[in-house]
């Protein structure tokens, strides 16, 4: 018997309005999920604040991340992973407006 199966690349968007999340595998004490931004950043002034740790690896496009106190983003390209504590305050800045921006979002315990 398999499980399910894919591949992250498929039925990627263009031009969405909004970020397309799909999550992959959950089980007790995490989810991971495909995320597809497509140009897409948080509003100004909005951080997350997240209950549950992330880790998150950037897979194709490019992002930036900041973190409170910190005067820039970081800018992720592809192969680029952060794990971000549960309650670290952050957003996204950007991401590229030009092609689809592909994450890989681990929320855990």
């Amino acid at each position: 018997m398999t499980g399910p199966a894919g591949n992250l690349f498929d039925g990627l968007p263009r031009d969405a309005a909004e970020e397309q999340f799909i999550p992959l595998l959950q089980a007790a004490g995490f989810v991971l999920e495909r995320i597809v931004s497509t140009g897409q950043a948080s509003p100004p002034d909005h951080w997350y604040d997240q209950e549950r740790a992330e880790w998150v690896a950037l897979l194709r496009g490019s992002a930036g991340l900041q973190f409170e106190g910190e005067p820039e983003p970081r800018v992720l390209r592809p192969g680029d992973w952060v794990a971000i504590p549960a309650h670290a305050r952050h957003r996204v800045a950007w991401t590229d407006p030009d092609q689809p921006t592909v994450w890989l979002a681990l929320h855990h315990d």
